[in-house]
């Protein structure tokens, strides 16, 4: 009856439709991805990718291409805020502030303790043609681009798609158990009844992609990403310059984009002439200086959400779920959180080791955090207004006065103090954006898969900024390398394919004998392991795993798929098999034997 019959439909090629395909590809599950698009995107939008999600991306197995091709950990140290770029006056281009940016390139100790992976920046323009080669790879001739979907109809058992392959002209029908819906909200989520809510028209920005040579002024090394105010202007025309390689990064970068606001109802944004004048009046370039522009984007900045993550078998993610301002770098990599959160367990529920309930835990799981994540980027958008308030411009008054607004900044006299600390306060506020660990990386779940051990609610010491490593339920298993046979290793990577956890400690081995007679008896994937300094299985030679354990020498973890503390019992139990099958079979939505 039908031309394809597969287990899981992907609609939409982008950043979550070709993670979903290499999460499935490395869970044994099959999967057929169709993109409308000839091919992957040609804007240079999302650029950061978090721990988080590089820690997905090891585990696809395409992490080292990624951070081969991307920014040097020492060009992506800090973010600046700068008097515009160039210009005539004596003080055009002196730096406003600076921050760390991501853990500084890999240097903050509490980024470097949270996860083996690196903060990495790669446009996305040359972020998804790897990910498409490696989806490739892993799934030959299931990843097809130019295959429009025209057409998706459920019933109880799955859904029936027809897709037109634009190259040749002829449609086809594909049988999936489960569609994911990760088109950015195109298609699939109208036709299955999904609608996105929240603020929209928060502001217009326009954004020019270039090749130019601009390293005579963006001098600091370590500077990703440069937010550039104009005095001249009085700071009404002001942008964000970030480089693109992707040769070359820093200032001796290729390629840049630049960004610019405009008000909601300006016409000059969707005129690509007066664009390119007030970028060189912005930055102040010399009208001879030679710029190459690729691409000009108006786009508006929104923060909005679907109402539902799950429609009977259809599941939407990315985009389609979920659009945001792109401060912070939280759409791609929530994006990819998303289907790396959903492709466990539909490889459990397809492999017949979990119930249906299991896949209602995603939108309880995922929603929460991606509207977390929506806030965030708002608020990190607005709070950029503290810092234009701090430096007192004003369209309304002469270039000379708005540049002695700043004079004290770089030139000591009476107010120099004042406005230094008002100025370094307002900076240092953008920590919401730029060390929001705790937003990016530290977020918890709260779902039927997640068992509870009553122990107090989480608290968080800033619950933005400071990510706290815990085993509670729920919590993201904080990082350790330990050894086994010599080798050392992250203890997260234990999950890779599709595995869950059981971490005892070093008198856990009770434990341990549980969990295999489980896994044995109902064919789920379990590595189970001791983990301590003397007679363990694995050996905790940095001490990382005893600091952030919380249990006794004979307690236990349970850690599901996606490295999330689903149980933990805080010492032995009299029958710790009868225990773990109880866990298991809560967190899986079925009985296990």
């Amino acid at each position: 009856m039908y031309d394809i019959e597969v287990p899981v439909l992907i609609v939409g090629g982008g950043g979550a439709g070709l993670t979903a395909s290499m999460t499935l590809s490395t869970l044994g599950v099959d999967s057929l991805l169709v993109s409308a698009l000839p091919g992957t995107s040609t804007l240079p939008k999302a650029h950061v990718l978090n721990q988080r999600a590089m820690e997905i991306l090891t585990e696809a197995g395409v992490a080292g291409e990624i951070y081969q091709r991307s920014t040097p950990a020492e060009n992506m140290r800090a973010t600046g805020w700068y008097a515009g770029l160039a210009g005539k006056h004596e003080d055009y281009g002196q730096r406003i502030g600076v921050l760390d940016v991501w853990g500084g390139g890999y240097t903050d100790p509490a980024y470097v303790a949270a996860s083996p992976c690196r903060t990495c920046n790669l446009p996305q323009i040359r972020l998804e043609p790897v990910l498409k080669d490696h989806a490739e790879k892993l799934n030959p001739g299931k990843v097809r681009f130019n295959h429009e979907l025209v057409d998706l109809v459920q019933d109880a058992d799955g859904v029936t798609a027809t897709v037109r392959d634009k190259d040749a002209g002829t449609d086809y029908t594909v049988r999936a158990q489960y569609a994911i819906a990760a088109d950015g909200g195109r298609t699939v989520g109208k036709l299955v009844g999904v609608t996105l809510d929240g603020p929209r028209d928060i502001m217009k920005l326009v954004s020019v992609h270039m090749t130019a040579d601009l390293s005579q002024w963006a001098t600091d090394d370590d500077v990703l990403i440069r937010w550039l105010v104009n005095p001249d202007f009085g700071g009404a025309w002001s942008g964000v310059l970030v480089p693109m390689g992707p040769d070359h990064w820093g200032p001796q970068s290729e390629e840049w984009v630049f960004h610019m606001q405009y008000a909601n109802d300006d016409p000059a944004a969707m005129e690509p002439e007066a664009v390119k004048q007030r970028m060189y009046a912005t930055l102040g370039l010399p009208v001879d200086h030679p710029v190459e522009i690729h691409k000009i984007s108006p786009w508006v900045m929104e923060g909005v959400i679907a109402d539902k993550f799950r429609a009977g078998r259809v599941f939407i993610a990315g985009d389609a779920a979920h659009r945001h301002p792109p401060t912070g770098g939280l759409g791609l990599t929530s994006a990819m959180a998303d289907v790396y959160n959903l492709g466990w367990k539909l490889a459990a529920v397809l492999a017949g080791r979990a119930g249906d309930a299991l896949l209602d835990t995603y939108e309880a799981e995922r929603k929460p955090v991606d509207q977390n994540n929506i806030n965030n980027a708002i608020a990190n958008a607005m709070n950029h207004a503290t810092i234009d308030q701090a430096l007192s411009l004003s369209p309304d008054n002469t270039p000379e006065q708005n540049w002695a607004e700043l004079a004290p900044l770089w030139h000591d006299g009476p107010q120099s103090a004042a406005k230094r600390q008002a100025v370094n306060q307002a900076v240092a506020s953008q920590t919401i954006e730029f060390h929001h660990h705790n937003t990016e990386f530290g977020y918890r779940y709260d779902s039927t898969a997640v068992v509870p051990d009553g122990s107090p609610a989480y608290v968080p010491l800033d619950e933005v900024r400071l990510y706290e490593p815990s085993t509670q339920p729920g919590a993201p298993l904080p990082h350790a390398f330990v050894e086994r046979e010599g080798d050392q290793f992250a203890i997260g990577t234990l999950v890779h394919g599709g595995k869950f956890l059981v971490l005892a400690g070093p008198e856990g081995q009770a434990w341990v004998e549980a969990a295999n007679k489980i896994a044995a008896e109902n064919d789920l994937p379990i590595v189970a392991a001791t983990v301590g300094i003397l007679g363990a299985d694995l050996v905790d030679v940095q001490f990382a795993f005893l600091k952030n354990r919380e249990i006794a020498d004979d307690g236990v973890l349970v850690v599901r798929p996606d490295r999330y503390i689903a149980f933990r019992s805080m010492s032995s139990v009299d029958d710790p098999q009868t225990t773990l099958r109880a866990a298991l079979s809560s967190i899986l939505s079925t009985e296990l034997r």
